[in-house]
């Protein structure tokens, strides 16, 4: 991924969101990403709520097994969810920022390296079982159903660090 800004560390305010969360193997992972958008904004648009920024979220991570991943969306204040969507919210504090144009390859690994030389903490367990991350996310500052090349997506990378 090309950097465009970052890295750097920003505070980011609470924000209300509508995703889809679910379990898979990390091998899986985007294109299941990209099943939950399409069912996220069908589900938006059934109910005419205007989707923001969207993200996808990794609730935990393990590179060997199975990957608590969500695809959400932004909105602009609280939404009722059902059994398939919920409402939530975004959490604030200090996160970690990278913003880059491309696919993401590399990012990860260049804004984990930036916090460790800085001796940073992230808002995670690390466990046999994977990093169990508070809040890991990427955002995608292109609307993915206008731009369908993925890597010409503008996306910025956040991890929480731990207060």
């Amino acid at each position: 991924m090309e950097t465009i800004e970052g890295p750097a560390v920003v505070a980011i305010d609470e924000r209300h969101c509508a995703g889809i969360r679910v379990v898979t193997p990390f091998r899986g992972m985007y294109a299941v990403r990209d099943r939950l958008m399409k069912e996220l904004y069908a589900w938006l648009d059934e109910r005419e709520i205007k989707p923001g920024v969207a993200f996808f979220r990794l609730h935990v991570v393990n590179m060997v097994g199975d990957m608590d991943v969500e695809f959400g969306v932004i909105t602009d204040g609280p939404i009722e969810g059902d059994d398939r969507v919920h409402a939530n919210v975004l959490p604030s504090g200090q996160f970690a920022t990278l913003t880059g144009a491309g696919n993401g390859v590399g990012a990860n690994r260049t804004l984990l390296d930036w916090i460790r030389a800085r001796n940073l903490t992230m808002d995670c367990v690390e466990s046999p079982a994977g990093d169990r991350f508070g809040c890991r996310y990427e955002a995608y500052l292109t609307d993915p159903r206008k731009e369908p090349k993925k890597k010409l997506w503008r996306i910025e990378l956040a991890i929480r660090l731990a207060s």
